[in-house]
């Protein structure tokens, strides 16, 4: 069977608050890892979030 093409990863804060979204990423045409700014409602603030392997 054929490997996936879509991946789903966590979006884990910077501000280490422990708060993270789910999200799906094209594995193949973005091959490093994803860095979104978005609100983190712990640290009420934007944030960067990076990516993380969900376990």
């Amino acid at each position: 069977m054929a490997k996936a093409t879509t991946i789903k990863i966590k979006l884990l804060s910077t501000a280490d608050t422990g708060y993270f979204y789910v999200t799906k990423k094209n594995s193949r045409t973005m091959t490093e890892k994803m860095v979104q700014r978005k609100y983190d409602p712990i640290a009420k603030k934007h944030v960067e979030f990076k990516e993380a392997k969900i376990k």
